[in-house]
């Protein structure tokens, strides 16, 4: 493998160094519309060749190739400036590749300059020539130069990115420069382009064109009449100018009589007479001169005119009267009057006139004009009439009322038309302030700040000649500047009569004002004004009870500008009270929470509550042995007490009592707070120890509630004695009533027990008889009083909150 390897290399490396790419040409310039192309082949190869074709730059090589096994060709059927480019052939013999490259440039430049503009210049007139050269590339190697004769004139350079490349020259024509030649050439700077394609121009004649000039006209101007008259007309101007004549007769009009250089007349007469104008014109002006032609005789083309035609009163009027004549006439200008001709003025031709500066009716007629001299006369009329102004007024605002509030500004602007001097005049202006303002067609009134007093109409009328009109607006003021006020006489108690007094302030005009109380939307009282001058205080009393419910009244008083035209914002305003009503306080309430009944060691809170106006004093008692101690007060309509932890002595009767100063109210509540029995006490009286047959007293002593029942035993015989308040007696006692006994105590919530001992000396005497024997009717009499006793003391028990047995005295043995 390897020596085949180095085989190969032996053959390649000789081939390599003897291969050469040949591209030909290598640096070309092509025209563009020409077919090109451009040749490549590889030398001292052995074998077919393969060629490809590439660009060095970023765009397509747009041609054809063609190849054959030695060469390849690249074909531009027509060379566009998108060809210009760098292109690369690769030529492949066996394994080895070459390249070489050709730079293509392009050109265009096939059209002579066009230059345009030289045909219509103007005589003085600055001037601008055009030259444009069409299909150029590249346009910024172009140069284009304006030459007359070797005198370069301008020179300008294309610009990039245009196909045309254009050039102006700017001058002013002078009349030198007619027929003159002027050249434009274009010349494209590029390396190698043949040198009878890089440059191109174009030689032009200059026309100067001139208006007409120098208008002459010869020949005799005076002749008689039946004698021939010929005027000539003569003037330069490029091109040739055309002539033509025109008769101005005397009444203005213009007589088109001739179209050639010369006029000719072969027997005049008196209408030929006058001023004759010659027109020399081309297509760039126009030039006239005009000649009198004098034929004498009597006066002729006489007329009379009215200026101006249609004349309206007081409009200043001028009547002309106007004659021709060769030989010096004599005009006058007369009026017919009654039938005959008045001489109003008089004065030698070729005018008179008669002015009006103010014409008026009393003017209108007939006016003559008679011109006469030494050959003749000749007279003309006219008739005049002096029409009245068609005199319209309009007044803005055109409103046949305006409204407007105390303080602002009025401007009222009257305008005529119809009429050249209106003669302004305003009325209905007496002792109110204004300013106005003429100018011609308008008067301007202005009022302000407004008041009272501008209320009422306002009448522009306008005098043209004998026509006089007017406009008239009716301007309402008003005021209504602030809210209502309300002042009340003072508290409000319950059935008792109250005043209100509703005040607004400077409002105009009072009969227009309504003023309504209302409770909601329910109107209580209403109240019209009547009419005043100037701004008035409208003050409206409401005398107002009210009702029972013991709640504040919301009252409102709403006052109310009718009239048309003011602003809705402004039509209503309106004042609220709220009228406190007072009474005694009621509906006192006392609440115990959580509840009446409680536990010693538990919580409790009581609240008084009340209703009163004004808010009074709340005041918290407890009710101890017929008297009230206040244990809680507050100022308005309710007090707490709290108990954290309940004793029996806070059992008992509660009073709530309420106070302002229209009286007081009350309620009231018992608390019962149970305990167990403690603090249990045990007496025997007179003593433990007694004689045989004598009694003993024994008083129990407790605190608890609900009460306790209260039971004595003998432990050892297991007897129970029970007993309503707590005193047991035993009598006539026995030694066999010796022994241990105990009292129980119980109630609901407990129990609490004491063991005591009694002890019974016997007698020396006859035994005596059992102690049970004794105590036993008592007991049976305590039992049929015990309920009575009983529902009494828990009574009595439940008022003092705790319940104590009575103490006992010492009984008499």
């Amino acid at each position: 493998m390897f020596p085949a390897l180095s085989v190969t290399l032996t053959v390649l490396l000789p081939l390599a160094a003897a291969l050469q790419v040949n591209l030909s040409p290598r640096m070309v310039l092509y025209k563009v519309g020409d077919r090109e192309e451009i040749k490549c082949s590889m030398s001292e190869c052995p074998e077919e060749v393969k060629f490809s074709w590439g660009s060095l730059e970023d765009k397509p090589l747009y041609a054809n190739y063609k190849t054959s096994p030695k060469e390849s060709v690249l074909i531009f059927n027509s060379v566009t400036k998108d060809h210009e480019n760098i292109i690369k052939c690769t030529a492949k013999c066996k394994d080895v590749s070459k390249q070489a490259t050709a730079t293509v440039r392009v050109y265009s430049f096939a059209k002579d300059p066009v230059v345009s503009g030289h045909d219509s210049l103007v005589l003085g007139v600055e001037s601008t020539l055009s030259c444009e050269v069409t299909d150029v590339y590249p346009p910024e190697y172009m140069e284009v130069e304006w030459l007359r004769g070797d005198n370069v004139l301008h020179k300008e350079e294309g610009k990039p990115d245009t196909q045309t490349v254009r050039s102006y020259y700017t001058f002013t024509p002078q009349r030198e420069d007619d027929r003159e030649q002027i050249t434009c050439r274009a010349s494209l700077g590029i390396q190698d382009i043949p040198p009878d394609q890089s440059t191109r121009e174009t030689t032009i004649s200059l026309t100067i064109l001139s208006a007409p000039s120098i208008v002459r006209v010869s020949g005799s101007t005076t002749v008689p009449v039946g004698s021939a008259l010929s005027l000539t007309c003569e003037a330069d101007g490029s091109p040739e100018p055309a002539f033509s004549w025109t008769f101005l007769r005397p009444d203005g009009q213009r007589v088109r009589v001739g179209e050639t250089r010369e006029l000719s007349f072969l027997n005049v007469s008196l209408s030929d007479a006058g001023d004759y104008e010659c027109e020399a014109s081309n297509k760039i002006g126009k030039r006239t001169a005009t000649v009198t032609v004098t034929i004498p005789g009597p006066p002729t083309n006489t007329a009379i005119s009215v200026s101006p035609n249609e004349p309206k009163e007081d409009e200043s009027v001028t009547i002309s009267c106007v004659s021709s004549s060769v030989t010096e006439s004599r005009l006058v200008l007369s009026k017919l009057q009654d039938g005959a001709d008045t001489e109003l003025v008089s004065d030698k031709g070729p005018r008179i006139s008669l002015p009006y500066s103010s014409a008026s009716a009393n003017d209108s007629g007939l006016y003559i004009c008679k011109a006469f001299n030494d050959y003749g006369s000749q007279k003309a009329s006219v008739q005049l009439l002096v029409q009245a102004h068609p005199l319209e007024v309009t007044l803005e605002p055109d409103l046949s009322m305006i409204t407007l509030e105390r303080g602002s500004v009025l401007s009222l602007s009257c305008e005529a038309s119809g009429c050249p001097h209106p003669h302004f005049t305003w009325k209905g202006l007496e002792d109110k302030p204004r300013y106005m303002r003429n100018d011609i067609q308008t008067a301007q009134l202005n009022l302000g700040p407004v008041g009272p007093k501008d209320d009422g109409a306002f009448i522009c009328e306008v005098k043209c000649g004998s026509v006089v009109k007017s406009k008239r607006t009716e301007v309402k003021i008003f005021s209504f500047p602030s809210h209502p006020t309300i002042e009340s006489s003072g508290p409000s108690l319950e059935g008792e009569m109250t005043n209100l007094t509703c005040t607004v302030h400077d409002v105009f005009p009072a009969d227009r004002f309504r003023t309504q109380w209302l409770d909601g939307e329910m109107e209580l009282f209403s109240q019209t004004w009547s009419f005043a001058n100037g701004l008035q205080n409208l003050s409206s009393v409401f005398s107002y009870k009210p009702n029972g419910g013991g709640h504040d009244k919301n009252i409102s008083c709403k006052v109310s500008l009718e009239m048309d035209g003011v602003p809705a914002a402004l039509v209503e305003k309106t004042a609220f009270i709220t009228l406190p009503v007072h009474y005694a306080p009621r509906q006192t309430t006392i609440t115990v929470s959580p509840q009446k009944e409680l536990k010693e060691g538990e919580s409790i809170s009581i609240s008084c509550l009340t209703d009163s106006a004004p808010e009074g004093r709340v005041i918290l008692r407890k009710v101890l042995d017929g008297e009230e101690t206040e244990v809680s007060s507050s100022v308005g309509v309710q007090t707490f007490f709290t108990i954290h932890s309940a004793e029996l002595s806070d059992s008992g009767d509660y009073v709530c009592e309420a106070v302002n100063q229209y009286g007081s109210h009350r309620a009231s509540t018992q608390i019962s707070v149970q305990a167990p029995p403690r603090n249990t006490t045990v007496k025997v009286l007179p003593s433990t120890s007694v004689q045989e047959g004598q009694n003993i007293t024994i008083c129990c002593h407790s605190v608890s509630f609900p009460p306790p029942a209260i039971i004595l035993r003998k432990l050892d015989s297991g007897i129970d004695i029970y007993s309503p308040n707590g005193t047991f007696t035993l009598i006539n006692l026995t030694p066999n009533d010796t022994g241990l006994y105990q009292i129980n105590v119980t109630n609901a919530l407990g129990y609490e027990t004491e063991v005591f001992s009694i002890h019974v000396m016997e007698r020396l005497s006859s035994p005596p008889p059992r102690w049970n024997v004794f105590i036993t009717p008592f007991i049976g009499l305590g039992l049929l009083t015990s309920a009575a006793v009983v529902l009494d003391y828990l009574r009595r028990a439940r008022l003092k909150g705790f319940y104590q047995l009575s103490k006992c005295e010492p009984a008499t043995v």
